[in-house]
């Protein structure tokens, strides 16, 4: 592409920038706005107006939610580079987006629900990916203002984020939770109307055609292989009905096998497979550790729209100066410190240089930081008792702390990610590398329904505990790693 200085449109780059920036910056508005208020949706009772499920049931359909939008990416990813090309595929996303939330803006209760659910996840599934690789495609490879153009497109993200639970949790829990639906549809219109103006205008031409068009016979293959595990999963699904076993646990405990057993498929696979070199194959392994790590991070930083949001809705004080809030406003410290945080990192690592510590030792701090951050929240049970409504700055202080520890794990998990991908199986790494929090909240599906008010204080001591210990097995493992990972450290 061609990067001449009159194309420096937006903030000194190309003004696609602008277009994937706002899309992406809307459609978070709408997935955080809709994310800060369903939890209370779903528990709250009916005369609240709720759904009135228990509050394990609401706790574990919001993981088994995040972990299907994780593993909906794989399948996004392979609609854009082998049938519709990117920028359609971005669109129908949005599209299938906006009408999840307007399902849940209606009274029809939990069919309404379940169809939102079903709508969002293959709708973010399409989007999100793709929007992110249509960034890299603004830049040639060599273009200097690569790195700054993704920094500014995740503030983008960051930035709706952070304003979503403000405005959609104050309508939400304030006013009436289908209203608050209902904005962040309106969100994800002001996205589409966006997208669809400026990105005719502003986006290549190469975005509207597959990268690697699927055709003939390996299209006659694709079919029959989805059509043999659609029909797989209705099976198990009629098994399940014929003995009364058809409910959203047994369900929700289906999702979570799957969505680990598909990691471990690719893992066994790639370990396997003659198309890699013995280099190769010792970086692989060097990623495994890492990759739970990531799991085991991303177990409790998910956990900030579920159980953290328990303990802000039933246990802290809503109010600061006299000022009241809803207790969705604390699904914005995430991005918040985020974007407090980014700046502080890049020049650290900048300043560092080479005597930055290696990935894998970047990771066990991490876990160092995720296990301290819900060490943390069992003082709150300890000092005061798990009945009792406590300070703000209890919550605002686990958020700092597990954030110190995203800074750390998240962006070098990309990076190394990228590093350690053999050549043969570069894309679907990197769909390994997301699948981690596919897996992880999979799991917090399964793990938060042993959280209660009687089971506080062990339950954050526990799973602090268990992420704590495994850093330190981390840091002990970190030159073993090293050696594995060859120069890719």
């Amino acid at each position: 592409m061609d990067n001449k200085p009159q194309d420096k449109t937006f903030l000194g780059h190309p003004r696609g920038l602008a277009t994937l920036f706002f899309t992406e910056m809307w459609e978070r508005f709408s997935y955080y706005g809709m994310r800060a208020i369903l939890l209370f949706y779903m528990y709250y009772s009916v005369t609240k107006g709720g759904l009135g499920f228990d509050k394990t049931t609401a706790a574990s359909i919001m993981s088994i939610y995040g972990s299907l939008v994780y593993l909906s990416s794989v399948f996004g990813g392979f609609v854009s580079d082998r049938v519709l090309g990117s920028r359609k595929t971005v669109f129908i996303g949005g599209v299938l987006i906006m009408f999840g939330h307007i399902a849940l803006a209606t009274p029809f209760g939990r069919t309404a629900l379940y169809i939102s659910i079903a709508l969002i996840v293959i709708g973010t599934g399409l989007l999100k990916p793709n929007v992110s690789n249509m960034v890299g495609d603004l830049y040639s490879d060599n273009d200097l203002r690569r790195d700054a153009g993704f920094s500014i497109f995740v503030f983008g993200i960051n930035m709706g984020a952070f304003l979503a639970p403000i405005i959609v949790g104050y309508l939400g829990q304030n006013v009436n939770f289908h209203l608050g639906f209902s904005l962040a549809a309106i969100g994800m219109f002001f996205g589409l109307v966006q997208y669809s103006i400026d990105g005719k205008k502003y986006l290549s031409k190469e975005s509207l055609y597959p990268s690697d068009p699927i055709e003939g016979k390996e299209l006659r293959n694709v079919i029959f292989k989805s059509l043999l595990w659609v029909i797989l999963l209705v099976l198990i699904l009629i098994i399940m009905q014929l003995f009364n076993a058809l409910n959203i646990t047994n369900i929700i405990n289906l999702i979570t096998i799957i969505a680990v057993v598909i990691p471990l498929y690719y893992f066994v696979i790639m370990l396997a497979s003659k198309k890699i070199t013995k280099r190769e194959h010792s970086q692989v392994l060097a990623y495994i550790p890492l990759f739970i790590a990531s799991i085991l991070f991303w177990s409790i930083e998910e956990q900030g729209s579920v159980v953290l949001a328990l303990f802000a809705n039933e246990q802290t004080r809503l109010s600061v100066f006299g000022l009241s809030f809803p207790s969705s406003f604390f699904q914005s410290m995430n991005p918040l410190f985020i974007m407090l945080y980014v700046p502080f990192f890049a020049r650290l690592w900048t300043k560092l240089g080479e005597k930055q510590p290696s990935s894998p030792v970047k990771f066990a701090y991490g876990l160092f930081f995720a296990g301290i951050s819900f060490l943390w929240m069992m003082l709150p049970g300890m000092l005061f008792g798990t009945e009792a409504k406590v300070s703000p700055l209890w919550l605002i202080m686990s958020w700092a702390l597990v954030i110190c520890g995203e800074m750390l794990i998240s962006p070098i998990g990309l990076s190394v990610t990228s590093k350690l991908a053999p050549n043969a199986f570069k894309a679907q790494m990197m769909s390994i590398w997301f699948l981690s929090d596919a897996v992880a909240q999979a799991l917090n599906a399964q793990i938060v329904r042993l959280y209660s008010h009687g089971t506080e204080i062990a339950y954050y001591g526990v799973v602090g505990a268990i992420t704590v210990v495994f850093g330190i097995l981390m840091l002990a493992l970190a030159p073993k790693i090293k050696k594995l990972m060859l120069d890719a450290a």
